[in-house]
């Protein structure tokens, strides 16, 4: 298996390129943005960002502070903006009580207590928990999402109906701990997921097919 994935970052990297992701300008934005991404697409949170920027809200502080009827106005292309304009100010309010809003007090704390802290926050589940994790505070964990799930299980890497854990711990196990290349490859999935692996696949030019 180890071998196999290996392959298969190696054919993703050839087709795509190294992604530079996750996008944002600051590690709390990649947080709010994690939060806004459930149940929608990245264009839509795109559209929030750019409205929580222009009001001078993509920080902590003016968010614990911002009424929630303009919250909930600002984040309205994202969808679903009654529970994340709640679930943005819970994670604003644990990020000033928790970390005193700053992300260099995380440092000290061992990466599952963190988790555990982002997991028992209302709305946060797995992916979105692991997704700050790798991309905010630089830990080496990996991200599972629909389009690596859909592709551990089209391409026989796992079997049908995995949990979460399981899926995580197939690329854990059978690739060295690093940061780098956890970003990396969960990037490459998500593209291989848009451009081929849909709903309904696209197996034509696909750089997974045959690995």
């Amino acid at each position: 298996m180890r071998i196999r994935l290996k392959r298969a970052y190696d054919a993703l990297f050839r087709a795509f390129g190294p992604q530079h992701w996750w996008p944002g300008d600051t590690p709390f934005e990649v947080c709010i943005g994690a939060i806004l991404t459930q149940n929608t697409n990245w264009t839509n949170v795109e559209r929030a960002i750019v409205n929580l920027k222009g009001a001078g809200m993509l920080d902590a502080a003016p968010l614990r502070k911002a009424r929630g009827d303009r919250l909930r106005r600002l984040i309205r292309p994202a969808g679903y903006f009654n529970q994340k304009a709640k679930r943005v100010k819970i994670f604003a309010r644990w990020f000033g009580d928790y970390l005193g809003d700053s992300f260099e007090n995380a440092k000290g704390i061992a990466t599952p207590k963190l988790r555990g802290e982002l997991l028992a926050l209302n709305g946060v589940g797995p992916e979105t928990a692991d997704s700050m994790l790798l991309y905010a505070f630089g830990r080496a964990v990996f991200v599972v999402d629909a389009y690596t799930r859909r592709i551990v299980e089209r391409h026989g890497f796992i079997e049908e109906g995995a949990t979460y854990d399981e899926i995580q711990q197939l690329f854990t196990s059978n690739l060295p701990t690093r940061r780098k290349l956890f970003n990396e490859y969960h990037a490459l999935i998500v593209m291989a997921g848009k451009h081929y692996c849909g709903p309904t696949p696209r197996c034509d030019g696909c750089p997974l097919r045959g690995k």
